[in-house]
C-alpha cells in the first residue's frame, strides 16, 4: 500500500526512475529480486487500472517495455511447477489482468502478442495440480498457490471473452478483436474448461473459485453458435452433474448453520460472496441455457420432476431441485407450457416442505415462495396458504435463517399479490416485532429493508405502534454503533443506514399525526445526537433527512435548538455536507418563517453558513444550493421586513460572480439572488447596486449586473428559474427611474422574455416525449428480455453482425439522446424542488405579469415601449400575441376558479383588446 501510494503522488511526474529500477531488478539473474520487482510493477498498473485510456499514457509507455518481458518470463517459468515459480507465474497474470480488466490496450496486446497469451493462459488452466496438494485440508486448498494461480489465468480469460470477445456485445474499438477472438480461441479455451467440468463430475476436488470462473466462461460462451455447438453435447451432463450438485445443499452448509446460523445467514445474503460463489455462476449459467437455448428447460424440468417425484428422495437433492425451478421462475412464469403448472408445483412439493424437520428445507420453501411471488394464483386457498405457512414460519420457526428467508418470501407476497396484503392485514403488529427481532438478531440488511417496504405496504397499520417501533430500532442503532467490530465490519454500517432510512420512512407515514411525530422527535434527536457526539460522518446524510422530515409539518424549540447545533458541526465539517443540509435549512425558512424572524441568531447561522459556502472552495454544487437558499430566503420574507439582509445578500452572490465561475447554473443561480431581491424591492435592489464596488471592478456594478443577466437569459433552466427571469425582466422593463444601463439594452429585453416563455412551453412538451420514449423503452426491454436464438447452427458471422447492429443501433439511439440537448436544458432542475411563495399554485402568473407590466409602459410611456418593441421581427410578435392570448385565457381560468370559490371578481378585464402591438399577420 505505501509503494502504491508514492506511485500514484510521485508517478511520472517526480519518479520517473521507477520504471528503470523495476526493469533493472526483472533483468536481474537473481531470481530472489524477481518477486519484488513484480510485486512493485503490480502496483504500478493497480495505479492506473480503473483510469479512462487516455489517461494511461505513461502506464502503456512502461508496459511497452515491460509486457514482453514478463511474457518472456512466464514462459520460461512454466515448465518449473515450484511453489516458488508458481508464485511467481500468480504475480504476472495478476499484472496482466490488472492491465486489461477496464481497458484493453491494443497498441500492448495486438492478435500477435495475445495468441502467445492464451496459449500461456491455456497451459496453465491445463496443467494438473501436484497430486500431494490432495494431502492438504480441503478448506485451505484454495489458498495453494497452484490454484490461485489457476484462478488467476481463468479469470482472465472470462473477463478478456465477456469484455472484449463476444461481438455483438462490446463497443466500437473492439469489434475487430471480438470476432477475431471468438473465432480463434474461444473454442480452445472452452475444451479445456470441459475437462475442468469433467474433474469434478469424476468428484476430483476443483478449488470453488476455478470452478466459479470456469462456469461464468460457460455462461457467454451459450449464446455463440461456435461456442454452443461444442458445448452442446455435454450440456445436459453440465447441467445434471455440475450446475445441480453445486446448487443443492452441501456437508459445509451444513457444518455452518449447526455452528453458526447468523454466520450462515450473513453468507448467503453477502453480495460479495455471491460474486465469487460457484453457486451464483451456476445459477447464472443455467439461466443463460436455459432462457437462450430451448432444448435446455424441457429436460432439466424433467430432471428435477423426477427427483421431487421419488417417493424415497434425498433431501439435499430435493433442496437442489427446488433451488434450481425457483432460479428459473422467471423463465417458467413466461412459457405458458409451463407457467400454468407452477401452481400445481407450490402445492405438492413446495408447501409440505414447511413441516420439514430439516430447516434448510424449510428455509428453501420460503425461498421458492419468494421467487414465485408474481405468480397468478388461479386457487385463491393456494394463496392463502402460502402466505400463512411463511407468515408462520416467519412468526414461530425456531431457526433464524427460516425465519430470515421467511421474511423476504412473506414482504414479496404482500407486493406481488394483492390479496395477501389482506390477509397480513390483522396480524401486522406480531409480524412487525418479529421483524424487529430479526433484525437485533442478525443485522441482516434484507430484513431492515423488509421493514422499511412493510411500513409502507401498513402505513395506518403501523401508525398505531409506530413509537415502539422506533424505540426498537433506535436501541438497535445504538447497540450497532457502540459495537467493538463496528468500524471494521462494512455490513453493519450499510445495515445502520439501513434503520435509519425504516425510521425516516416512518415518520414519512405517520407525518399527519401530530401527537406521534411529537413523540418519535425525542427518539430522533437522541439517535442524531449520538451520530454528532461520535462524529460518524458517514450517517451524517441520513440524519439530516431524519432532520428534515421532522421538520415539514412544524418546527418544534427542540429542531431550533439542533440548528444551533448544525451550526457547530457545519464550522468543523464544513461544506461537505451542505447540500445534504440544504432541506432541512430550507424547512427552517419556509416552514416556520415567523420564528425564523422572530429570533435574528436564526437567519444570522444561515446566512453566515451561505456566505462560507460563497466564499471558500466548496465547490459549485454546494455553491449553487447556498445561492438557491438565498433566494428562497428572499421570496419567502417578501414584506416580512427583512430590508437590512437585501445588500448582505446581494454583495455575497454578485462578488461570486467576479470570480471565476465554470458553470452556468451558479452564474444564473447567483444571478437569481438578485433577480429576487428586485422582486422583493427594486429600489433597494439598485441602490444597493450603485453602492457596491468590488476590487478591479471600478465603479458601480449596476451595468456589470445587468448586462450579465442580459448575456445570460438563455441558460435560465426549468421552470422557476425562467418564471423567476420573466418576473425581473417585466420589472426591469416597468421601472419609471431606469438606471442608464437598462436603456442600452432595451432592445433585447422583450426578445429574452419572449425565449423564456417558449422554454416553458417546450417543458410540457418534452416531458410527455420522455414519458412516450420511457414507456417504448420499456417495451423494447420486455422484448429482448424473452428473446430466445431460433437456432442452434446459425453462423456466427450472421448472429454476431445481427448483434452488433443491434448493438449499434442502440449505440446511436444513445448518442441521440445524448444530443438531443431539449430534453436536457428543459427538465427541471434539481435545485426546483426548494419551493418558493412563486412555485404554489395560486401565486403570480408569469404570463400575466409580463403582460401587464408591458400594457402598463404601453400606456403610460409611448417612447419607451417603442424601443422596447420596435425590434421584433414577425414572428416574434406572433410570439407575443399568443402570450397575451395565453395570458387572457389563464386569468380568465383563475377568475372562474376564485368565483368557484366564492371569492371576488377580478376588476381588470380586457387586456389583450387593450394591447396595441403593431400589425401582425392573423394567419394564427
Amino acid at each position: 500500500m505505501c509503494l502504491r501510494a508514492i506511485i500514484k503522488h510521485d508517478f511520472p511526474g517526480h519518479w520517473t526512475a521507477v520504471v528503470d529500477k523495476i526493469g533493472y531488478y526483472l533483468q536481474s539473474q537473481s531470481s530472489g529480486s524477481w518477486l519484488g520487482s513484480l510485486l512493485c510493477l503490480y502496483q504500478l498498473v493497480k495505479t492506473y487500472e480503473y483510469k479512462k485510456s487516455e489517461e494511461r499514457e505513461p502506464l502503456i509507455a512502461a508496459m511497452q517495455v515491460f509486457l514482453p518481458r514478463i511474457q518472456q518470463q512466464i514462459i520460461q517459468l512454466l515448465p518449473d511447477p515450484s511453489h516458488y515459480s508458481v508464485l511467481l507465474q500468480k504475480q504476472i497474470l495478476k499484472i496482466f489482468y490488472a492491465l486489461v480488466q477496464y481497458a484493453l490496450p491494443l497498441q500492448l496486446v495486438n492478435n500477435q502478442t495475445m495468441m502467445h497469451w492464451m496459449e500461456i493462459f491455456r497451459t496453465i488452466i491445463d496443467r494438473i495440480v501436484p497430486p500431494e496438494t490432495l494431502q492438504i485440508d480441503e478448506d485451505d486448498r484454495p489458498e495453494l498457490v497452484w490454484w490461485k494461480c489457476k484462478k488467476w489465468a481463468l479469470h482472465i480469460v472470462s473477463r478478456l471473452f465477456e469484455r472484449y470477445g463476444s461481438p455483438g456485445n462490446v463497443t466500437k474499438e473492439y469489434i475487430e478483436f471480438s470476432e477475431f477472438f471468438l473465432k480463434t480461441y474461444a473454442v480452445g479455451i472452452q475444451q479445456v474448461l470441459l475437462k475442468i467440468l469433467n474433474q469434478y463430475r469424476q468428484k476430483e476436488y476443483v478449488a470453488p473459485r476455478v470452478l466459479q470462473q470456469t462456469l461464468n466462461y460457460l455462461n457467454q460462451g451459450v449464446i455463440h453458435s461456435i461456442t454452443w455447438k461444442q458445448m452442446k453435447p455435454h450440456i445436459q451432463n453440465i447441467c445434471e452433474d455440475v450446475i445441480f450438485t453445486v446448487m443443492c445443499y452441501k456437508d459445509e452448509d451444513e457444518e455452518l448453520w449447526q455452528e453458526d446460523p447468523y454466520e450462515y445467514i450473513r453468507m448467503k445474503f453477502d453480495v460479495f460472496e455471491d460474486y465469487a460463489s460457484p453457486t451464483t455462476a451456476a445459477q447464472n449459467l443455467l439461466y443463460t441455457a436455459a432462457k437462450k437455448r430451448k432444448e435446455v428447460l424441457p429436460k432439466m424440468m424433467s430432471f428435477c420432476y423426477q427427483i421431487l417425484t421419488e417417493p424415497n428422495f434425498d433431501p439435499r437433492k430435493k433442496d437442489g431441485a427446488l433451488h434450481v425451478i425457483g432460479s428459473l421462475a422467471d423463465i417458467l412464469l413466461k412459457k405458458s407450457i409451463f407457467k400454468d403448472q407452477m401452481e400445481l408445483m407450490l402445492q405438492n412439493h413446495v408447501f409440505p416442505l414447511f413441516l420439514s424437520n430439516l430447516g434448510y428445507l424449510r428455509a428453501r420453501s420460503c425461498w421458492v415462495l419468494h421467487s414465485f411471488s408474481t405468480l397468478k394464483f388461479h386457487n385463491e386457498l393456494n394463496l392463502r396458504n402460502a402466505v400463512e405457512l411463511t407468515k408462520k414460519s416467519l412468526i414461530e420457526d425456531k431457526e433464524m435463517p427460516v425465519k430470515v428467508e421467511a421474511a423476504i418470501a412473506l414482504q414479496s407476497l404482500i407486493c406481488n399479490q394483492e390479496q395477501a396484503k389482506e390477509y397480513v392485514k390483522p396480524h401486522v403488529r406480531p409480524v412487525m416485532q418479529e421483524l424487529l427481532h430479526i433484525v437485533r438478531e442478525t443485522e441482516n440488511d434484507d430484513v431492515t429493508n423488509v421493514i422499511q417496504k412493510m411500513i409502507c405496504e401498513y402505513s395506518q397499520e403501523v401508525a398505531t405502534f409506530a413509537v415502539d417501533m422506533t424505540q426498537h430500532l433506535a436501541e438497535i442503532f445504538g447497540k450497532v454503533l457502540h459495537s467493538d467490530e463496528y468500524e471494521e465490519v462494512e455490513d453493519k454500517t450499510v445495515m445502520a443506514m439501513g434503520i435509519l432510512h425504516t425510521i425516516d420512512t416512518i415518520l414519512t407515514v405517520v407525518e399527519d399525526h401530530k401527537e406521534i411525530t411529537q413523540q418519535l422527535e425525542c427518539i430522533c434527536l437522541r439517535i442524531i445526537g449520538l451520530v454528532l457526539q461520535k462524529h460518524v460522518i458517514e450517517f451524517y446524510e441520513e440524519i439530516l433527512s431524519l432532520a428534515y422530515s421532522l421538520t415539514c409539518q412544524m418546527i418544534s424549540p427542540q429542531m431550533w435548538q439542533l440548528l444551533g447545533i448544525l451550526f457547530e458541526v457545519f464550522q468543523q465539517d464544513c461544506f461537505e455536507y451542505f447540500a445534504d443540509m440544504m432541506p432541512l435549512l430550507h424547512n427552517y425558512v419556509t416552514i416556520d418563517t415567523v420564528t425564523l424572524l422572530s429570533n435574528p441568531k436564526h437567519l444570522e447561522i444561515i446566512y453566515t453558513m451561505c456566505r462560507k459556502v460563497l466564499t471558500g472552495d466548496a465547490g459549485e454544487d454546494a455553491e449553487c444550493h447556498a445561492a438557491k437558499l438565498l433566494e428562497v430566503i428572499v421570496l419567502q420574507c417578501k414584506g416580512r421586513g427583512i430590508d437590512q439582509c437585501i445588500p448582505l445578500f446581494v454583495e455575497v452572490v454578485l462578488e461570486r460572480l467576479t470570480r471565476g465561475v465554470k458553470t452556468s447554473e451558479l452564474r444564473t443561480m447567483c444571478l437569481q439572488v438578485a433577480i429576487a431581491a428586485l422582486y422583493y424591492n427594486p429600489d433597494l435592489l439598485l441602490h444597493t447596486l450603485e453602492r457596491l464596488h468590488f476590487p478591479h471592478n471600478p465603479g458601480p456594478i449596476t451595468a456589470q449586473f445587468i448586462n450579465q443577466w442580459m448575456n445570460d437569459t438563455d441558460c435560465f433552466l426549468g421552470h422557476h428559474d425562467r418564471k423567476m427571469c420573466i418576473i425581473g425582466l417585466s420589472i426591469l422593463l416597468e421601472l419609471q427611474n431606469r438606471p442608464p444601463a437598462v436603456d442600452a439594452v432595451a432592445g433585447q429585453i422583450v426578445p429574452s422574455i419572449l425565449f423564456l416563455f417558449l422554454g416553458l412551453k417546450q417543458v410540457c412538451t418534452t416531458r410527455q416525449l420522455t414519458d412516450q420514449r420511457d414507456h417504448s423503452k420499456e417495451e423494447k426491454a420486455d422484448a429482448e428480455d424473452n428473446e430466445e436464438i431460433p437456432s442452434d447452427e446459425e453462423d456466427t458471422n450472421e448472429t454476431s453482425q445481427a448483434m452488433q447492429e443491434n448493438n449499434e443501433g442502440r449505440d446511436e439511439e444513445e448518442e441521440e439522446e445524448d444530443d438531443d440537448w431539449d430534453e436536457d436544458v428543459l427538465e427541471e432542475t434539481a435545485l426546483e424542488g426548494f419551493s418558493t411563495p412563486l412555485d404554489v399554485e395560486d401565486s403570480v402568473d408569469e404570463y400575466q405579469f409580463f403582460t401587464q407590466a408591458l400594457l402598463n409602459v404601453q400606456q403610460r410611456d409611448a417612447a419607451w415601449y417603442h424601443l422596447l418593441t420596435a425590434p421584433l421581427s414577425e414572428e416574434q410578435k406572433k410570439a407575443l400575441q399568443e402570450i397575451y392570448t395565453l395570458a387572457e385565457h389563464r386569468r380568465n381560468a383563475a377568475e372562474t376558479k376564485k368565483i368557484e370559490q366564492g371569492a371576488f371578481t377580478f376588476e381588470n378585464k380586457g387586456i389583450l383588446s387593450a394591447f396595441n402591438f403593431g400589425t401582425v399577420s392573423n394567419n394564427n
